[in-house]
């Protein structure tokens, strides 16, 4: 923990004077050298399983169905897919914490998170290619044909997709650098490969699950999944629910650079996918059981982060409610998918967004305020419905019952772009229109490590009558401080916590309200790398409202041509859409049990007739 805490200090001392864009040639040298080892070290235990050279791999697979009952192409893969991603999640948000409390990144080496981050994708796209290695026969009747009898189960072709996916993010975020600059934004477009990427593992892991469990059933007689099996599902439904939850990242530490209103609205479409699936495929106390396995990783995660990291903390929903929800439109709509997943949804919306208003003013950085009404749980609603109906399909996938394919392939394509509707609405925001703060500061703290606490007075006041947040926020200076301003009456405001205003600290007034989302500068530290001037923190001053994001990003580049800002999206999105597709796809082939297969016989190469014998001349043939 010592070493953990030294190299976090480096980044600490190093951030301001690194530069701002890709990453030094010579870590990307030793990135690229590591990635090709590792990958010769996998290509080598696959290939040398198939050519029955090399033991190793067949040994894991071997032990593990031993143990889980699961045939050992699934099980091996499952538990390595499982373990990694875990890995890549603690990964991920001591990542954002250390993005939040130190700033930018000396290098991708210097920061320790990268290494659980790459070291859980690389695993899992190596469960994904040892899940196509692994099997000596046909899996199954859905199985993938690559060549001659080697065909390899759907679950791992995802599995190895999704690796790859988010794998190929880290060389396209440092391209991305490159280009504009460091973004400093969960929402940036490479940062949402990494973390779709992993996410959507879950679903691939599952189809693995279901390929295995046929496969037991079939060789075994057996009639339903085993305890083993049972709680793998529970954890791979509450692992999906974590993974939906993901994209949230900056409401749960109280950092959001985008419109308030969308985060009901994300939390009631992961709600409704994870749950609805999960009480669809698992059976009754699915989705309360995914919502205690959300609870406890997340809960881990949290507790690992702040206090053995010593970094800001991730706060998140519980979803508990919403588990319920679901669990009480089962009891009648079981038999109904597509309307269980409508009635679960309505029921998140509404029910579901009341629970996490109340649990927002207890445990959430930044508490729901009634400037979210009526948008936020309109959006939610629309949301939640949408996402039900797609936890309903992919419950049914999983369960091997999907209905009519015109129902299949139209109900998510209209529910996905009733959620993007939401996104593009809520995404929408205005310039500020001549609102400004007068601000005096009163010292707490002198010196090198100077604190204040501050007056605030807006003007026009009704600037910010009805905010959805209005703060001052400190970060990237050595921690985190969010703290809501106290109102005083005609447009005067107090602070209530110390607010440090030195050293590397960025300190700012942030206002959301309405459509607009704006902030002040209190203090800026000179940064040359950018280059950037420093704003310093006088003792009384009166500054305009800006558009937020120029303050918390001001890593990025300024005139980059608009038409590479265009390409460059559209090129993200281009991968993201295949990506999709491919998981559709997966789905689609599993997703009807009974459905008319392809034989399980295994073409062979038609044989070429022996040559005749030579008959001697005048001999009688």
């Amino acid at each position: 923990m010592n070493a953990i805490t030294s190299n976090i200090g480096l980044n600490h001392v190093l951030a301001a004077g690194e530069p701002a864009g890709g990453a030094a040639l010579d870590q990307v040298a030793i990135a690229t050298g590591a990635a090709l080892v590792l990958s010769a070290a996998i290509s080598w235990l696959g290939m040398g399983h198939r050519s029955g050279k090399v033991p190793y791999l067949g040994r894991a697979a071997n032990f593990t169905e031993r143990v889980s009952g699961l045939p050992g192409w699934a099980a091996l893969p499952a538990a390595l897919a499982l373990v990694s991603l875990l890995v890549a999640l603690l990964g991920m948000y001591w990542d954002i914490s250390l993005h939040i409390d130190v700033g930018r990144d000396p290098g991708p080496l210097a920061n320790p998170a990268h290494y659980l981050i790459l070291t859980g994708l690389f695993g899992i796209f190596s469960a994904g290619y040892f899940a196509i290695c692994l099997p000596n026969e046909r899996p199954g009747p859905t199985a993938v044909h690559l060549v001659g009898d080697w065909y390899a189960p759907v679950g791992g072709v995802l599995i190895a997709a999704c690796g790859a996916f988010a794998l190929i993010g880290f060389p396209l975020d440092d391209v991305w650098h490159r280009l504009f600059g460091q973004d400093v934004t969960l929402w940036g477009p490479t940062h949402l490969m990494l973390i779709g990427g992993a996410s959507m593992t879950l679903v691939g892991q599952a189809v693995l699950v279901v390929e295995g469990t046929r496969a037991r059933e079939s060789r075994e007689h057996a009639t339903g999944p085993s305890l083993m099996v049972r709680a793998r599902q529970i954890a791979l439904m509450g692992g999906l629910l974590i993974g939906l939850s993901t994209f949230q990242g900056e409401f749960d530490f109280g950092v959001p650079q985008f419109r308030f209103v969308l985060e009901p609205v994300m939390l009631a479409a992961a709600a409704s996918v994870a749950l609805v699936s999960a009480r669809l495929w698992i059976g009754r106390g699915g989705a309360l059981g995914a919502a205690a396995f959300f609870i406890a990783v997340r809960g881990a995660i949290a507790l690992i982060v702040h206090q053995a990291f010593g970094q800001a903390l991730p706060h998140f929903p519980v979803y508990l409610v919403e588990a319920g929800c679901v669990e009480l439109c089962g009891l009648v709509l079981a038999r109904r998918p597509l309307a269980l997943g409508a009635a679960s949804g309505l029921a998140i919306g509404t029910i579901g967004f009341a629970a996490e208003w109340g649990w927002s003013q207890i445990a959430m950085p930044i508490a729901w305020t009634p400037n979210l009404l009526p948008e936020a749980p309109i959006g939610a609603i629309i949301a939640a419905v949408a996402g039900g109906l797609v936890g309903a399909l992919l419950g049914c996938a999983l369960r091997g019952d999907l209905p009519k394919a015109r129902i299949a392939r139209t109900v998510p394509v209209v529910a996905l772009l009733a959620i993007v509707g939401i996104f593009v609405d809520g995404l929408w925001t205005t310039g500020p229109e001549n609102v400004q703060a007068h601000v005096t500061l009163h010292d707490v703290r002198s010196g090198p490590q100077r604190e204040v606490r501050a007056t605030v007075r807006i003007d026009p006041p009704q600037a910010a009558d009805d905010p959805a947040w209005l703060n001052v926020t400190a970060w990237q200076g050595g921690g985190l401080v969010v703290d809501k301003l106290t109102p005083e009456g005609d447009g005067l405001y107090r602070t209530t916590d110390p607010i440090p205003v030195s050293g590397d600290w960025k300190a700012t007034i942030r206002l959301q309200q309405g459509r607009q989302i704006l902030g002040v500068p209190v203090y800026m530290p000179k940064d040359p790398a950018i280059p950037a001037p420093k704003v310093p923190a006088k003792q009384s001053f009166t500054r305009p409202f800006v558009n937020d994001h120029q303050l918390l990003q001001r890593e990025q580049k300024q005139g980059v041509p608009g038409w590479l800002t265009t390409v460059a999206p559209l090129c993200v999105l281009v991968l993201a859409l295949a990506f999709l597709s491919t998981l559709a796809w997966g789905l689609g082939r599993i997703g009807r049990r009974n459905a008319e297969l392809p034989p399980l016989s295994v073409p062979r190469r038609r044989e070429r007739p022996l040559p005749r014998p030579s008959v001697p001349t005048g001999a009688r043939p």
